[in-house]
Formats: structure tokens, C-alpha cells, sequence
């Protein structure tokens, strides 16, 4: 980035998926978002926005939310205004959890998933988790604070596998190569 930019300012995270065949439990794929503050950015959450749940000062929130993918283009969307997220946060996890209630399913086991991130126009990423076909859940960006405090992105789909709570518990540690 260059001594002008701002940064990422506001982003949209937003998941697709088709409906389950006939007789089949529907699919329930959850955007789940993780803060960390600045004096321990690897450790546990200060908080986490999921279906649930928004920030506590109204910045990170779940604007559409899907249980069965029965909508039309993109059924689970949340914001995130990381302008206004206050300074002692220097990253920002997103996820994708796939709720576990009849049977255990993974991403190969959701019709069509499709992930879109984009800031107002401009399309950060897209993707088919289709290289974490086996993961239960999947971190999908990290947006981290640069030393002038304008937040950048770091695009990368890593897989999990595991239950939703604990998934929201560990998405944002340190990854090991």
C-alpha cells in the first residue's frame, strides 16, 4: 500500500450454497468472525460474531442468515466496518462453520458452497472450498492492522476439522506450515 491508502474499510463476507436433495437434512454453512487484540493477536478471541451474536459496539454483524441455502445468490452475508473497530484491535479471523446436527458434514458433502469477499465493489477474493473438501469449517481471511493502522488483507481458505464451538476457539492461532 502506498502513504495514501486507507486501507480495507468496510467488507463484505458473504457464502452461497445450493439446497439439500429432497429427503435429505438441509446444509447450515455460519460466517463466524473472531477479534484479537493488539497485545495478544494470537491468542483467545476478544469476542466472536456469529448467527447469534454482533459486536459489542455494532462494527462486525450477521446482515443475512441461512439455514437451508434456499435463497437466491448469496444467503449468509456479515459486515465488517473495520474503520470503526476500535484500536486495540489489530486482527480481524473470519470463518465458515458448517453446523454438525444430524450428521457430520464437511464441505464435499454441501452442495455448490461458494465464498465472496469484496469491499463495496472491489472483489478481494472468491472461492469453492474445494481445497478443504474434507474440513468441517475453514478460516476464509484474516484482516490485520499495518503499523500506520490501516487494516490490509491477507486472503487463504485453511481447512478444519472439528465441532462449530471449537472451531470459533481456535480459528485464529498461528498456523503452522
Amino acid at each position: 500500500m502506498n502513504g495514501l491508502s486507507k486501507g480495507i474499510r468496510k467488507v463484505e463476507v458473504a457464502l452461497r450454497w445450493d439446497p439439500s436433495p429432497a429427503g435429505q437434512p438441509p446444509a447450515d454453512l455460519d460466517v463466524v468472525a473472531g477479534t484479537y487484540v493488539a497485545d495478544d493477536p494470537y491468542g483467545d478471541p476478544s469476542y466472536v460474531v456469529h448467527y447469534d451474536s454482533r459486536s459489542p459496539d455494532g462494527t462486525i454483524y450477521l446482515n443475512r442468515d441461512s439455514q437451508d441455502g434456499k435463497g437466491f445468490g448469496f444467503d449468509e452475508v456479515m459486515m465488517l466496518e473495520l474503520e470503526r473497530l476500535d484500536a486495540r484491535y489489530a486482527r480481524v479471523v473470519v470463518g465458515v462453520a458448517i453446523q454438525q446436527r444430524t450428521e457430520d458434514r464437511t464441505f464435499g458433502d454441501v452442495a455448490n458452497p461458494g465464498l465472496r469477499i469484496r469491499e463495496g465493489y472491489t472483489e478481494l477474493a472468491t472461492d469453492d472450498f474445494s481445497g478443504v473438501l474434507g474440513a468441517t469449517a475453514a478460516t476464509v481471511a484474516e484482516f490485520v492492522r499495518d503499523e500506520t493502522g490501516a487494516w490490509e488483507f491477507r486472503a487463504g481458505v485453511h481447512g478444519f476439522e472439528g465441532d462449530p464451538a471449537t472451531f470459533a476457539a481456535a480459528m485464529g492461532a498461528a498456523r503452522r506450515p
